[in-house]
């Protein structure tokens, strides 16, 4: 197949826009599965935690044949904090369709991924999807789009994009305004007519780009990436050309992509995407090229993250029980391997060698590995995530965020107040015409952290968050993340009723009767500002005087259960989560309670 039979084009969008949905029909609609096979929904979403949460977190690429034509479709992810996903498969694609949601209109993930295509030279195609919904407003969302074009500096070419107005749950789009019933050939049509074929020198030596490595258990390493000039062979020695090194292999396995399929192939033709598989420490960005005249592409570059966590050897107590990898080698391998795959983690060595830094786009990003690792049986204690600071000019700068927020006007107050505390500075503000303010702030990265679950509380669930990066300015100072303290065990042993009913007054408790706590650990929230160190494995004296309180029932409420993302939230700078396959407990770094102050915010920082 030519390279004017071949379109490569990825899908991008928001968060929950649609994308991952539109890619299940399109696959359909293409005959990639047989009339009585059985799909699941979100078929692209692969891993245990995409389909638990919802969301899209690894980019993932498929193909379709359609009237003669091979479409290679990328599904990317929406949640800013994998926005590295969006940049690194930039390189493998001709164009782009980007999906806007017919009611929220473009969110600040869209303005993100936009430019990022837009930086590349792509032609977006725009399809405007859930037409369905009651409160659609698909004629304000395209002027918003095209407002948006214009703000990115797009050309006069980019900015007459087609637009398809699209029910992806339904299966069907229009190429204007319609909830009549169809199919999705417009945007098979579309995609054909808009979106360039490759055009590269099918003569010259070959030349494959890495954007994303794999594994097989039968085939070994995966390399996964787009074949720009020439072609490659099944059998062919070649280079490899990486971060200042170079290696001879030998192409043993030759893949291309058929809808969920890998197909081997005996020629992999420039401008198809691709796979490689039986090549051993290769990393992202590294070129396979020709052993007699080796030419090296320009390497993958990502904007740096900015949010770190430092990962440990768990120290408590309870240290070995539940998990199968506990030493601070095996977390580091771990977290090795991890960076040779995901291009937006860096790591940094810290004073202790049973310690490792870990740099990531955000919080979310950071749980879903630290999720990732605890089910593969790993042990570990995570530290308060923290931004990473830069010198400039003798100045210390940090990241700062756009931070947009929609919610109902009645918590006007209430979300002002808690982002004033944090630096926010409040940029734009908008009442909608459904009694809902929409604000957007910009703040320190510090100031988010934490903030989501309070949000939440806050607008009692109904309040929607999104942040966007943007750029380094001067250190805001100190921000107060908690306003109380923590209740934590003073002594080893097993929490009773007796000593968690009399200590509800103190403070919100984290555990229940009957678990094993030890000194250190943080079994609730204190109502103060300070740390209270609290005796919960008391039992009650028994003696052979009646009393008249002696059987009164126990009546305890319901404890707190944190989840990985609201422990990281709660813990400060002298708190620890420890992770391990089975629970996340809180604990100090300093266990014992006469080695550690109970003076907590900001009376502790000038001490």
């Amino acid at each position: 197949m030519g390279q004017e039979k071949l379109r490569n084009i990825a899908i991008i969008a928001h968060v929950d826009h649609g994308k991952t949905t539109l890619v299940d029909h399109l696959l359909k609609q293409a005959g990639t599965f047989r009339k009585n096979q059985t799909v699941e929904d979100r078929v692209m979403d692969s891993m245990d935690l995409e389909r638990e949460r919802g969301i899209t977190i690894l980019a993932k690429n498929t193909a379709v044949v359609y009237n003669g034509f091979k479409i290679n479709i990328v599904d990317t992810p929406g949640h800013s904090d994998f926005g590295a996903e969006v940049e690194r498969i930039m390189k493998m694609v001709d164009g782009v369709l980007l999906l806007v949601d017919a009611a929220e209109g473009p969110l600040p993930q869209t303005r993100f991924v936009l430019s990022k295509a837009l930086e590349q030279g792509l032609n977006p195609l725009v399809c405007i999807n859930k037409v369905d919904r009651p409160d659609q407003r698909s004629e304000e969302v395209y002027n918003e789009i095209f407002d948006l074009f214009i703000e990115l500096d797009a050309s006069d070419e980019q900015a007459e994009f087609p637009v398809f107005y699209a029910c992806a749950k339904e299966g069907y789009a229009h190429t204007e305004f319609s909830l009549e019933a169809g199919d999705l050939r417009p945007i098979f049509d579309g995609i054909i007519e808009h979106v360039p074929p490759p055009d590269f020198a099918e003569e010259e030596p070959p030349q494959f780009l890495i954007t994303q490595l794999g594994y097989d258990k039968y085939l070994g390493r995966l390399t996964i990436g787009r074949m720009c000039n020439g072609s490659l062979k099944k059998g062919q020695a070649a280079f490899v050309m990486g971060d200042g090194f170079k290696k001879q292999v030998r192409l043993t396995s030759l893949f291309t992509y058929r809808g969920l399929q890998r197909i081997e192939t005996d020629v992999l033709e420039s401008g198809d995407i691709g796979c490689l598989a039986g090549i051993e420490e290769i990393n992202i960005g590294d070129t396979v090229t020709d052993i007699e005249n080796p030419i090296a592409l320009p390497r993958l570059h990502v904007e740096e993250p900015t949010i770190g966590i430092t990962f440990q050897t768990n120290t408590s107590p309870t240290s070995g029980n539940d998990g199968k990898y506990v030493t601070g080698r095996q977390i580091r391998d771990r977290l090795e391997k991890e960076a040779l795959h995901n291009v937006s983690i860096k790591l940094e060595e810290t004073s202790n060698s049973d310690s490792i830094k870990v740099y990531g786009r955000g919080e979310l990003q950071l749980a879903i590995l630290i999720e990732q690792m605890r089910r593969e049986g790993y042990e570990m204690c995570i530290s308060k995530p923290e931004v990473k600071l830069k010198e400039q000019d003798g100045k210390t700068l940090e990241p700062y965020e756009l931070a947009t927020l929609d919610f109902p006007n009645d918590f006007m107050g209430a979300i002002t107040e808690k982002l004033n505390t944090r630096k926010g500075t409040l940029v734009d503000m908008n009442l909608t015409p459904s009694g809902r303010y929409n604000v957007t702030y910009r703040l320190p990265a510090r100031g988010l952290i934490g903030f989501r679950g309070e949000y939440l509380n806050s607008t009692r669930g109904q309040g929607i968050l999104n942040t966007l990066f943007d750029g380094w300015d001067d250190y805001a100072g100190h921000i107060m993340f908690r306003h109380n303290g923590s209740l934590v065990s003073d002594r080893k042993g097993e929490s009773t009723a007796y000593a968690l009913f009399n200590l509800q007054q103190r403070g919100k408790l984290f555990i229940g009767s009957n678990e094993e706590v030890y000194e250190g650990m943080i079994v609730g929230e204190c109502s103060r500002q300070n740390d209270l160190n609290v005796n919960v494995v008391r039992a009650k004296q028994l003696t052979n005087i009646r009393s008249a309180g002696a059987d009164t029932k126990l009546i305890l409420a319901t404890p707190i259960k944190l989840t990985l993302e609201s422990a990281m939230e709660f813990i400060a700078e002298d708190e620890l989560v420890e992770i391990t396959p089975k629970y996340i407990r809180l604990r100090k770094k300093i266990l014992p309670a006469n080695m550690r102050s109970i003076i907590r915010g900001e009376k502790k920082a000038k001490a």
